[in-house]
């Protein structure tokens, strides 16, 4: 080689990988959001995203009242605030607690900037990287990426039609300390369950209650969709049975996502730790997003507008349940919500959600595929069906075009004669409802 050759250099696509921190080894993307660009497709029906519909909101009274929010408040709604978040809004949140019997003190309340937020901050003051998480099996994709994004052990707890296993859960955290396991805390949806829409019954919690007080072990409730109920009244939440529970709640399901509030009702010693944090990673929480909720909530009756969102999502599910009925080959099951945003559908043996969902897309319906809702790679026969957005037409349409999907796959395969694939899988949970 001649010297006046510049000696070769290899380079990678990104310069800095030496110098992150271990812990962004266990990001990554989100299966929800790397679907977005897709499921917004407007040819697409989207049965992927949770997006709560706010199109029924008083949009032309609440920009009146928010133009005068600001003409008389504005110099306060746009300063900074409390790290904790305004006393007013955390009266607020009492008052909203109250609907599901929690009775607690606005000084046991840390705002936050939605309940994504509060699960971070929660999960920043007590795990350390290899203390196990116990979730359900399936649980929420964005707490999962937040327990890796804390190098937190994961471990899934059985569920079945009602729930959480209690023995399930005795059984696991019993295993993981005899292995020398520090279990810092059980993660649990138990109103309609993200992704699963199953909610616990009430002697259920009480069950789950028992067995965390037998063994110390903490429980965090995380509670978006409680008050959305569409059959019977809103159940008590685990925290309005132990105080000992730390409870996330938020208002992008029964007021707007926009705004970014949730909140943690904690004990003391937890919430001073929750404010310290929460002063480190934003100062405070949006100020004039709590002006504006609070304004809403003191001016408009947001108890009815919370009945109008129960019927308008009772119509969606009603669509979703009728038009799986009608579509889907007689081996694929499903779970009945009875509020919430979620339907869990599992498929007949042999087929995988994942490798469905290009030609699911080809033929303009989308769908998250279970395994985004596992930490272990199960999920393979499962995908969550979101029937919170579309009108019920276009999420009839959707389960007619995902019905063809899983019709023509199953032909496909007794074609060729191709065997059922092994990849695992959870069981079905819950049976399909009897719609006739």
């Amino acid at each position: 080689m001649s010297s006046l050759e510049p000696s070769r250099r290899d380079t990678r696509l990104d310069s800095y990988i030496d110098q992150y921190a271990d812990r962004t080894a266990s990001m990554t993307v989100s299966a929800v959001r790397a679907l977005f660009s897709v499921a917004n497709r407007p040819e697409v029906v989207s049965l992927a995203g949770g997006m709560p519909n706010i199109a029924d909101l008083p949009l032309k009274d609440l920009g009146a009242s928010f133009d005068q929010l600001i003409q008389t408040k504005g110099i306060q709604a746009m300063q900074y605030g409390s790290g904790q978040g305004e006393l007013f809004m955390r009266e607020h949140i009492v008052d909203v607690m109250a609907e599901e019997a929690v009775h607690a003190n606005a000084d046991d309340v840390v705002i936050t900037c939605g309940s994504q937020q509060a699960l971070d901050l929660v999960t920043r003051i007590f795990v350390n990287p290899g203390d196990v998480v116990l979730c359900e099996a399936p649980s929420y994709v964005g707490a999962l990426g937040t327990f890796n994004a804390y190098q937190a052990d994961i471990h899934h707890v059985a569920m079945d039609e009602h729930g959480l296993i209690p023995s399930a859960i005795r059984d696991a955290v019993t295993a993981l300390r005899a292995a020398g396991k520090h279990v810092k805390f059980l993660y649990t949806i138990p109103n309609f369950n993200n992704p699963t829409g199953i909610t616990q019954p009430v002697e259920r919690r009480k069950e789950i209650l028992a067995v965390a007080q037998e063994l110390s072990l903490l429980i965090v409730e995380d509670n978006p969709y409680g008050l959305l109920t569409i059959e019977g009244e809103p159940l008590p939440a685990l925290r309005s049975m132990d105080p000992g529970v730390i409870y996330l709640g938020s208002f992008s399901k029964t007021f707007a996502p926009g705004f970014r509030i949730g909140w943690v009702l904690a004990p003391h010693a937890v919430r001073e730790r929750l404010v310290i944090a929460q002063e480190a990673a934003v100062l405070s929480p949006p100020v004039f997003s709590q002006f504006a909720i609070a304004n809403y909530l003191e001016n408009f009756d947001w108890r009815a507008q919370i009945v109008n969102f129960r019927e308008m999502y009772r119509a969606r599910r009603d669509a979703t349940l009728q038009g799986l009925a009608d579509h889907m080959p007689p081996t694929a099951t499903w779970t009945h919500p009875t509020g919430g945003f979620f339907v869990w559908l599992t498929l007949p043996e042999g087929l995988d959600s994942q490798a469905l969902l290009a030609r699911a897309v080809n033929e303009r319906v989308a769908y998250v595929p279970g395994n985004a809702f596992y930490a272990d790679g199960f999920g393979s026969r499962n995908m969550r069906l979101s029937y919170c957005f579309p009108t019920p037409e276009r999420i009839y349409e959707g389960t007619r075009r995902l019905g063809k999907v899983i019709r023509d796959e199953l032909e496909m395969r007794e074609t060729f004669g191709l065997p059922a694939t092994d990849t695992p899988h959870t069981p079905v949970i819950g049976p399909a409802p009897d719609l006739s």
